[in-house]
């Protein structure tokens, strides 16, 4: 008796897990409302940060819930902005991001834990410059079920996405601060 409670219990928590699975919405990105800023050592004191337009994505919300069950991300790494169109030039050249070889970035999610109400760790393969690799996010949340607001922060190392050398590059940081603000249609 007391094995056929077991398997009762575990058949109603699979049924669940996927009917919360089948209810989720797929939500839109809000691009015109949404941003990815970046902050990177430069010259050994001062810092660099920009911008990088997040072009569109989705984010899968079961109901109720402000814990995404999966997410999607495209940038648009030809909009660099740091705010020095010289620098912008060399960003999107050949030497680092070649944007026009590799115009879109996007970040699948492969894993999300939740850590707290309005918290989660987000796993995942991020492509850029012709390069997947896995990144992690830790991400807090803002509002309500019906109007989340996401801020995903994460670490990338540079000298992993295979970019070019340049004279440059003893006085460039090899790890990138990054922040996306994301909100929802």
């Amino acid at each position: 008796m007391r094995r056929t409670s077991i398997v009762a219990v575990a058949l109603v928590a699979t049924i669940s897990s996927t009917a919360l699975a089948q209810a989720s919405e797929q939500r839109a990105i809000d691009a015109a409302k949404s941003k990815a800023q970046f902050s990177i050592q430069h010259i050994f004191v001062e810092h660099v940060t920009g911008t990088i337009p997040i072009q569109s994505g989705v984010v899968d919300l079961p109901a109720g819930s402000v814990i995404p069950v999966r997410a999607t991300a495209v940038l648009d790494p030809t909009k660099f902005n740091t705010g020095d169109s010289d620098r912008d030039g060399s960003l999107t050249s050949p030497d680092y991001f070649d944007t026009k070889k590799f115009p879109t970035w996007t970040f699948t999610s492969t894993k999300i834990t939740p850590t707290g109400p309005a918290s989660f760790g987000m796993d995942g393969v991020l492509t850029m410059h012709g390069v997947t690799q896995p990144e992690h996010l830790d991400v807090t949340v803002r509002g309500d079920a019906g109007h989340p607001v996401y801020r995903a922060v994460g670490h990338i190392d540079r000298r992993t996405w295979e970019m070019k050398g340049t004279r440059l590059d003893p006085v460039i940081g090899n790890i990138a601060d990054v922040t996306l603000d994301i909100v929802l249609k």
